[in-house]
């Protein structure tokens, strides 16, 4: 069964999606710049690979904004591979005007292409429906976080008043529509960590089974908002932008400092248009 679930009918319609079958493949101002530099080919990890998309489930936490969970979108052999083409590779994380700051605190580094990329990217593409173009993503980025480290309050879509209009402008696609973050490691040790959404109501609960408290953090005080815990797999998707085009402040979110062990991340951030193939890189994988 092909994945043809848009944002639209999972916010009506239901809170599960199949995989799909095997396919055949050869801040405002303290935003991470978009694209620092296009992300190099690393070799194919297997001439027999195939795109595999796991059976992920989805849990609709806010339809305004919308904001979705869900949980096992990443494979645990799609973990350890993004783990391994990255060791070594981290650098302390820039803020969107190329500087270090006090505000972020983690290191950061590109993924460099290969098949595995390639799916992954797939996957996220098609939840966003099947009219996504591929040329909407920016390249993937891994984030890690040691203890004590951090990310302030900020927003993954630009602020025009406060960032370069380059940031923005047709060559770089425009802002950023929409956000995936997604748990690529999490120590058995860690504590802390949550990605915290200020300004979102936390969602109710009729059952009063608790059955939230498997994602979120309900030890949180509801005055602080959601708080989604790092759950090795899983991942938060948002959508960025109001319909008029401009950013939401309700997705204001913080990553929480880390307060033992250490945990990854990926971001995954789609354009309002397509980026320049010097912004990209060369897409060396054909579409599905």
């Amino acid at each position: 069964m092909k994945l043809t679930i848009s944002l639209l009918s999972l916010t009506l319609l239901g809170l599960h999606v199949a995989a799909e079958e095997p396919v055949e493949e050869p801040q405002p101002d303290t935003q991470t710049q978009a694209v620092l530099s296009p992300p190099t080919t690393s070799p194919s990890p297997d001439s027999d690979f195939i795109c595999t998309h796991p059976p992920y489930n989805v849990h609709l936490v806010s339809t305004s904004p919308l904001i979705i969970y869900l949980t096992n979108f990443l494979t645990l052999s799609e973990r350890a591979h993004l783990k391994d083409i990255t060791k070594d590779k981290f650098h302390p994380s820039a803020v969107a005007d190329g500087t270090k700051s006090a505000r972020r605190t983690s290191q950061s580094t590109y993924l460099p292409r290969d098949l595995i990329q390639h799916c992954i990217e797939t996957r996220a593409l098609h939840f966003q429906g099947l009219s996504t173009p591929r040329s909407h993503l920016e390249p993937l980025q891994l984030v890690k976080y040691s203890p004590g480290e951090h990310y302030d309050q900020h927003t993954d879509w630009f602020n025009p008043s406060t960032t370069p209009p380059t940031y923005t402008s047709a060559s770089a696609g425009g802002n950023r529509l929409s956000s995936f973050f997604t748990y690529v490691h999490v120590s058995n040790d860690t504590t802390g960590g949550g990605t915290n959404f200020p300004l979102i109501d936390f969602p109710r609960d009729d059952t009063n089974t608790g059955r939230w408290c498997e994602f979120l953090d309900c030890d949180e005080p509801w005055e602080r908002g959601v708080t989604f815990r790092p759950v090795e797999g899983n991942a938060v998707f948002w959508m960025n932008l109001l319909p008029d085009g401009t950013g939401d402040p309700r997705t204001l979110h913080a990553g929480l400092p880390v307060t033992s062990g250490d945990k990854i991340g990926m971001n995954i951030w789609t354009r309002q248009a397509p980026l320049s193939e010097e912004a990209r890189g060369v897409d060396d994988y054909p579409d599905l």
